[in-house]
Formats: C-alpha cells, sequence, structure tokens
C-alpha cells in the first residue's frame, strides 16, 4: 500500500509530481548511435533516476529492465554487426571514451549504459557474461557540482543522464551534450524545489 500511495499524483514518464513535471523540457534527438539503458526494476521506482529521462530524448535508444523475475536478462541480441557495441561501465579494464578511440571504426557506436546504484550497475560488468568481450569505456570527467541527485561516493560518479550526456558529448559532439545537459539541470532544480531547497535550486543558474 505504501508504494502505491507513493506513486499516486506523479507523472508516469518524469516520475515527478504533477506540480513538477518537466515532461514538457524532454528534447527528442535522433543521432545514429545508439544508447541501450540496462536497469533494475527497483531502480525504476526511484524518483532521483535519470536513465529514462535519457531514453525518452534519444530515439535511438532502448531499456532493457533486469531483476522483474529470477530469470537472468538475456543481452545476446544486442551484440550485432549493425553497431560497434561498447560498454559504458569504469571498470579497471576500462579505456576513456575519446575523439581519438571513436574515429577507429566507423561502425556506429551502440553504447550499453547500466543505469542504479554502483552495486547494480557492476552486476551488468560482472554477470552478464556474453558482454565479457565488449570493450569497457569510461568517462573521467569528475562531477564538481554542489548539488546531487543522491550521494556521491566516487570521485567518477555522476547521474546517468550525465554520464550519457559526456559520452554522446564525444561521440556526436557538443550540441547533444548541451540538450541533455539542460535536461538534467531541470531535473536538478525540479528535484531542489520538491524538497523545499529553493535558494539551492536558484543558485544553479
Amino acid at each position: 500500500m505504501n508504494r502505491k500511495r507513493k506513486t499516486i499524483g506523479r507523472c508516469l514518464d518524469c516520475y515527478f509530481y504533477r506540480a513538477f513535471c518537466i515532461c514538457n523540457a524532454i528534447p527528442r534527438i535522433e543521432l545514429s548511435t545508439k544508447i541501450c539503458l540496462i536497469v533494475h526494476a527497483k531502480e525504476l521506482r526511484r524518483a532521483t533516476n535519470t536513465g529514462r529521462l535519457a531514453v525518452r530524448a534519444l530515439v535511438n535508444s532502448e531499456m532493457r529492465v533486469r531483476g522483474e523475475t529470477r530469470e537472468t536478462l538475456d543481452l545476446r541480441d544486442l551484440l550485432t554487426p549493425q553497431y560497434r557495441t561498447l560498454l559504458f561501465y569504469p571498470s579497471d579494464d576500462a579505456v576513456e571514451l575519446d575523439e581519438e578511440l571513436v574515429a577507429q571504426d566507423p561502425t556506429p557506436i551502440q553504447l550499453i549504459v547500466p543505469d542504479g546504484s554502483w552495486r547494480q550497475a557492476s552486476k551488468v560488468h560482472y554477470r552478464h557474461h556474453e558482454l565479457k568481450d565488449v570493450k569497457r569505456v569510461m568517462i573521467r570527467t569528475p562531477d564538481i557540482s554542489k548539488f546531487y541527485l543522491r550521494a556521491q561516493h566516487r570521485r567518477e560518479g555522476m547521474a546517468t543522464l550525465q554520464a550519457i550526456a559526456h559520452g554522446l558529448g564525444v561521440i556526436e559532439g557538443d550540441s547533444v551534450k548541451v540538450q541533455l545537459m539542460k535536461l538534467y539541470h531541470v531535473k536538478l532544480e525540479q528535484t531542489l524545489l520538491g524538497r523545499g531547497l529553493f535558494g539551492a535550486a536558484k543558485s544553479l543558474y
């Protein structure tokens, strides 16, 4: 019952309460790069989730949900020659996603993006053996913001939408990054307002 009560009055797309809905701020961006978000079912119930906003904004994207059943999610169909597939996760063997790496192959890139806590995201990295040969990539840009949607315990930690914005900025150019970061800041501002932190929200600009 408590979970049902928490969802009453929320927008089912951006997951804000109706008074703070940001759906009209979500752009529609068509790219050759594909984003595939791998998200745990529990993460989708969190109001601070930003991955779903990235999927809404990016036409060539999709979302796969883990943890809905006891069966392991099968991702083998993502490994198609149509795309050069990369796993966007800062593991020890991950390389920097930079312009030099992008230029190595003209095939359109597919970024598989684990979404959730570090623990949830690491399960995609370790448990999906079909992805064992997929190159791991990361962005080392630290998040120097004063305010966060949720606490970050790692220097390279950032919200999923932020990470995708930085990644697509490298692959597709600054225009895409700017649009997605603008959406992230709208999300952050409305979250702070919803928490009653009016001064913090206004200080973002």
